[in-house]
C-alpha cells in the first residue's frame, strides 16, 4: 500500500532547532528566550493548578482572563471591547490563526498574503482551500508598494492575512500603510487577520492595531499572544479579538482544533496582564539591551544587520557583509562549522525567494549572545578571506 498523505511541509523551525540538537550548536534560530519568564506569573500557574479548577473551562476561555484582555487592550491601545462578546481564548497564537482562516476562508477564496511571512499562513490557507496571493515587502526596506497591493485585490479576495510587527523583518507597518490596506478590504468587502503577537515587543514606535481603523472593526480579527508578551512561548496561551457576528464564526472553528486551555495558564495570564504600564517599559527595555548586544558584535564582526524595531529578531544581509553564500548555504555551514544556528530568510517566502538574509533571534542571555557573536565573526573571518 503507497499511502497519500497531505502536502503539509516540515517548518524551519523544527528543521533548524534538530540541527542545534545534532550539533551542539547554539540556537539563534527559533524565537525563544533563555530566561523563564516572570516570576509572579509562573507562581500564579503553580498555584493555580494545585489549588484551582483543572477540568474543562468555557470554551472561549476563563471569564477573568477575557475580563482582563479586553482592560489590557482599553488602557494600551485604546480599544473599547466587549469581553463577553468580542474576545475568544485559544492555545497560542497559531491556533488562532489556523481558526481565523478556516472559519473564513472556503475554497476557492483568495487569500492575500506578504512575504516573508510567518510558514504556518500558507498551509493553512491551502488546508482550507484558499489560494494564496503573495505580495512581497521590498528587502531593502521592507515596504510596501502600492501598486503590488492594487494587483494582489479583486473581486475574489476573501481574507487579507497582517503580521504587525512583522516577524521575520523585525519592522512595522506605519498607520498610513495600514490605511492603504483597510481601503482595499472595504471597496472588496474583504477580511482581516491581525497576528499581531508582537505589538509589545517594539522599540520607540506606537503599535497601531489595523481593528481601531475607520471602517474595520466589524471586519478585522485581532489575534495577541502571551507567550511573546511575557516571554512564555511554551505556554501557547493566544487570543482572537473581533465583534460579535465574526467572533462567534471563528469560535465554530476553535471548538474543533483544541476546544479549550490549560486552565491554571489562563489565570496567570490574566493576573500578568494586569501588570502596571511601567513593567511593560521595562520588559522592552531589557529586550532592547539584548537587541543592541547583539547588534553591536555583529556589526563589529564586519556584518551588515538590517534595522530591526520590532520582534526578537534582526537580519544580516550576507552580500552587504561581504559573503557569497546564499542564506539556506550560510545557515547549513553556519550550524556545523560555525556553531550558531541562523534562519535562512528565504524559508519564509513562498515564491520569488529572497535568497541573501539570515534571520538571528537576541533573547538570550549575555554569554550566549557573546560566544555566538565570536563563531559569527571567526565564519565570516572565514568565510571573506578565501575569496
Amino acid at each position: 500500500m503507497n499511502p497519500v498523505y497531505a502536502a503539509l511541509p516540515t517548518t524551519i523551525f523544527e528543521t533548524m532547532s534538530a540541527l542545534a540538537r545534532e550539533t551542539g550548536a547554539i540556537n539563534l534560530g527559533q524565537g525563544f528566550p533563555d530566561a523563564p519568564g516572570p516570576d509572579d506569573v509562573r507562581r500564579v500557574a503553580a498555584e493555580a493548578l494545585v489549588d484551582g479548577y483543572n477540568q474543562y473551562p468555557p470554551m472561549a476561555g476563563l471569564p477573568d482572563l477575557r475580563q482582563a484582555i479586553a482592560d489590557h487592550y482599553r488602557d494600551h491601545q485604546g480599544l473599547d471591547l466587549d469581553w463577553q462578546s468580542e474576545v475568544i481564548v485559544t492555545s497560542g497564537a497559531t491556533e488562532a490563526i489556523a481558526a481565523g482562516i478556516l472559519a473564513l476562508v472556503a475554497p476557492g477564496d483568495e487569500v492575500v498574503l506578504f512575504q516573508p511571512l510567518y510558514d504556518a499562513y500558507v498551509p493553512m490557507v491551502r488546508r482550507a482551500g484558499g489560494i494564496p496571493h503573495m505580495v512581497d515587502l521590498d528587502p531593502r526596506d521592507w515596504s510596501l508598494d502600492p501598486a503590488a497591493l492594487d494587483a494582489a485585490f479583486n473581486e475574489r479576495t476573501r481574507l487579507v492575512v497582517i503580521n504587525n510587527p512583522i516577524n521575520p523583518s523585525g519592522t512595522m507597518l506605519g498607520g498610513d500603510v495600514l490605511a492603504m490596506i483597510a481601503e482595499r478590504c472595504i471597496r472588496f468587502d474583504a477580511y482581516a487577520l491581525c497576528d499581531e503577537v508582537w505589538e509589545h515587543v517594539r522599540f520607540g514606535r506606537d503599535h497601531v492595531p489595523m481593528i481601531a481603523l475607520p471602517g474595520m472593526r466589524e471586519r478585522t480579527v485581532k489575534i495577541g499572544s502571551a507567550g511573546k508578551i511575557f516571554a512564555l512561548t511554551g505556554w501557547k496561551v493566544g487570543w482572537m479579538i473581533a465583534a460579535p457576528t465574526l467572533a462567534r464564526q471563528i469560535a465554530k472553528a476553535h471548538q474543533f482544533l483544541t476546544f479549550t486551555t490549560a486552565p491554571n495558564l489562563q489565570t496567570a495570564v490574566a493576573h500578568g496582564l494586569r501588570k502596571p504600564p511601567e513593567w511593560f517599559e521595562t520588559m522592552r527595555a531589557d529586550f532592547a539591551r539584548s537587541r543592541e548586544r547583539l547588534v553591536r558584535g555583529l556589526e563589529s564582526a564586519g556584518y551588515r544587520v538590517l534595522p530591526s524595531e520590532a520582534t526578537w529578531f534582526v537580519s544580516v544581509d550576507l552580500p552587504a557583509s561581504g559573503i557569497a553564500l546564499d542564506d539556506v548555504t550560510f545557515a547549513e555551514r553556519m550550524a556545523r562549522e560555525g556553531g550558531v544556528v541562523t534562519i535562512p530568510v528565504s524559508a519564509f517566502y513562498e515564491e520569488r525567494h529572497v535568497r541573501h538574509i539570515v534571520r538571528l533571534c537576541y533573547c538570550k542571555d549575555d554569554a550566549t549572545l557573546d560566544a555566538a557573536i565570536e563563531r559569527l565573526g571567526a565564519m565570516r573571518q572565514r568565510l571573506t578571506a578565501t575569496k
